[in-house]
């Protein structure tokens, strides 16, 4: 009898709140995904190339799962809180026949487990299978075949999972158990009543309302100007600020609410408009701090979501090779090397094969006290012409001097970034070849230099100088191109005046990272053997994987098979492949957390909002029985109630839409949220907001069933349909 009590008791509290049983079983899947995150294919790839990095995201994972746990531990907290308000006539007749109160708080204990046991089924199954969708899209994404894709399930994340889950819902219940220990029987029979509304003084609410609007300002000012000041410090100042901002002007506006239903009683006594505002001022009345809550995790969750979509749009960056050409950089002996490639197991893998030379130029060594060296290159009159073609501002504060220093940047104009370059390389420049950069220029399909004796051309590496236009610098060009016209040298080198060849299409050297260099002097073949130093000297063979062997199997299976081939060798040698990994660790891990974390807080704030209102429907459910006693219809206090949900999602997401787009914008603004493509600026808030939009509407719908289930359940008159 009493197991069967309990059975029925559980399964009526999932159907009269399905809501919140739906929140724990996302919740459960949600935690299952995070925790299995180290068994998926894209992880399992990553280690190739970035074991101490995944690693490092692997132990981030639990942090994130318990900061998870303790946002959801409330939810249950205030979650079950409603449950036993909503059951507690029934709790108390229960004392009345009899029961112990240690035998009823064991009953509420063993309904709450049976109701987490079916959320963990019904959450565990459906994370496994979404890991498994997400684990098999990403793997096709990066490439088909770079894994054979096996189906993984990860015991450790069920049991974590598990453990983590049931706690929470123990110590909840515990805690309200507790609480329910201590209440007399007359108190829970006459259930909770109603909270007297406190609507303040009309001047109070405006000072609420002004202080908040105020504060808000005050953080949005300091988010969208301050951002990175003091470190990033006054970040934190901002969300402080930003949050007491929400909560006074949410508690003032709350109450100012009455003034609306006020105006609404002298123009109009149509419907149940009046009802219905005096209803939606009493829920944020009376939870005003509540609902500000609410409204800033929707906040956060705007920002992240934002963030995490803005990564998974930089995913096809990571296929775009930009400055990148070759697959693979084999470093060893020279012989040994050209051999291996030539070998018939790597022939089918190579293509475009390139050998790079590269090295320091040599001092002049003079006579003196001191006997130091000193360069052989005098670049000043290109050094001057550089100047003169910097932006009027940039140019003053060169020439006075007071520019002592600064850092290369994408946002730096392209003279001032030459400049900096050069003031670093140019005294003992580095040297390639002009036969080991034609190699590069006919991979591309470009024609070869063809330089002159006298004649060289400047390389700059275009990830170093982030440079946009890998075929052409503009500002050097039209410097190169004016000194030509005039016949005159920029430069010379050992006292022999030489001629820089414009537009020069840059590429990256090598595969990924063995030779890191920001500029270099690309000369003849002679030139390069009279000025190098010789211990400087260094080759490196550069290939491709064969475009037709790319259209048949993909890039990155023949890279993989490439690789072990290499591997095998013994060679020292680099791939595209670290290059890709690298840059798709910080897709995956930017990716999972941020929009793990903006999806949990969405959730937890819809749920919050659900609960809360429902809460509200029954204190006053004997409200809706006086309105049908005065005549209104079903129909009539459905779409009273309709409204009141869309008024109570709609509040705080409007103050949480405001919020957001200012933190998106410092983000954008400040290159935390990076958009390469702006055209796809307005299509991804576009798809941000519906996706938040659908969540929010999803919630909605629930409650306003829920509420409908509620009235209909109302029995008073016959005119009540």
């Amino acid at each position: 009898m009493f197991s069967r009590l309990i059975y029925r008791n559980a399964k009526r509290s999932r159907k009269e709140n399905v809501i919140y049983f739906a929140t724990l079983v996302t919740a459960v899947a949600s935690f299952y995904i995070i925790l299995s995150l180290g068994k998926q294919d894209i992880i399992l790839f990553l280690r190739e190339f970035e074991s101490d990095a995944i690693d490092k995201l692997l132990a981030l994972m639990p942090i994130v799962y318990g900061f998870a746990l303790f946002l959801l531990f409330f939810l249950v907290l205030f979650a079950n809180r409603y449950q036993l308000n909503r059951r507690s006539k029934e709790l108390g007749l229960y004392l009345m026949l009899g029961m112990r109160k240690e035998r009823l708080v064991f009953q509420l204990l063993l309904e709450g487990f049976i109701t987490s046991v079916l959320a963990l089924i019904g959450g565990l199954l459906i994370g496994v299978f979404l890991a498994e969708i997400i684990s098999l899209t990403v793997s096709r994404l990066v490439g088909q075949g770079i894994i054979g894709h096996q189906i993984s399930l990860s015991v450790s994340a069920i049991l974590f999972t598990i453990i983590g889950f049931l706690l929470i819902q123990f110590i909840a219940l515990v805690i309200l158990g507790g609480r329910l220990f201590n209440q007399e029987v007359h108190q829970l029979l006459k259930e909770q009543m109603d909270k007297k509304q406190d609507m303040g003084h009309v001047k109070g609410n405006i000072l609420h309302i002004l202080a908040g609007s105020i504060l808000l300002g005050v953080a949005y000012w300091i988010v969208l100007y301050r951002f990175m000041d003091f470190g990033g410090l006054v970040l934190f100042v901002a969300l402080t600020l930003g949050s007491l901002g929400t909560i006074l002007f949410m508690r003032g506006f709350g109450k100012l609410l009455g003034l609306l239903a006020s105006l609404s009683e002298r123009k109009s006594t149509k419907g149940l408009r009046t009802f219905t505002l005096r209803q939606f001022q009493e829920n944020v009345a009376n939870k005003s701090t509540s609902v500000a809550v609410t409204s800033i995790l929707i906040t956060l969750s705007i920002i992240l979501i934002a963030e995490g979509a803005s990564t998974i749009i930089s995913f096809e960056s990571v296929y775009a090779r930009s400055s990148s050409l070759y697959d693979f950089t084999v470093k060893g002996d020279h012989q040994k090397v050209e051999q291996f490639l030539a070998s018939e197991k790597m022939v089918p893998y190579v293509e475009d094969l390139n050998l790079l030379e590269i090295g320091r130029m040599k001092h002049q060594y003079e006579r003196g006290e001191d006997d130091l060296p000193s360069s052989l290159v005098d670049w000043s009159k290109l050094r001057e012409q550089l100047i003169m073609a910097l932006p009027s501002n940039y140019k003053e504060q060169f020439l006075s001097g007071e520019m002592q220093s600064y850092t290369i940047s994408s946002e730096n104009p392209e003279a001032l970034n030459l400049l900096g370059v050069l003031e670093i390389d140019a005294t003992k420049p580095y040297l390639i070849p002009e036969t080991s950069y034609n190699g590069l220029l006919d991979a591309i399909g470009e024609k070869p230099l063809n330089l002159d004796s006298d004649e060289l051309a400047l390389y700059f590496n275009p990830d170093l100088l982030h440079m946009d236009n890998l075929e052409s610098m503009p500002v050097l060009d039209n410097i190169l191109e004016e000194a030509a016209k005039e016949g005159q040298s920029l430069m010379s080198i050992n006292d022999q005046e030489v001629f820089i060849r414009p537009s020069l299409p840059m590429r990256g050297l090598v595969a990924d990272r063995s030779v890191e260099i920001y500029s270099a002097f690309i000369v003849s073949d002679q030139m390069f053997e009279q000025l190098l130093n010789i211990e400087t000297y260094a080759t490196y063979w550069n290939f491709r994987i064969p475009q037709k062997l790319q259209a048949e199997q993909g890039l990155m299976k023949p890279m993989m098979e490439a690789r072990d081939l290499l591997t095998s060798s013994g060679l020292e040698f680099e791939s595209y492949l670290q290059n890709f990994g690298r840059r798709l660790f910080y897709v995956v891990a930017g990716s999972y957390t941020t929009l793990y974390m903006g999806f949990l807080f969405l959730i937890i704030a819809c749920t919050v909002l659900a609960l809360q209102f429902l809460t509200q429907m029954k204190q006053t459910g004997g409200r809706y029985l006086t309105l049908s006693m005065l005549g209104a219809k079903r129909h009539q206090m459905k779409k009273s109630m309709h409204r009141q949900v869309l008024l109570t999602f709609l509040l705080p997401m409007s103050l949480a839409c405001v919020s957001g787009a200012v933190g998106i914008k410092a983000m954008i603004s400040f290159v935390m949220i990076s958009i390469e493509d702006n055209a796809l600026l307005y299509p991804i808030a576009f798809t941000i907001a519906c996706i938040i939009i659908l969540i929010l509407v999803i919630y909605g719908v629930a409650v306003a069933r829920s509420a409908d289930h509620e009235i209909n359940k109302l029995r008073w008159k016959p005119n009540i349909d």
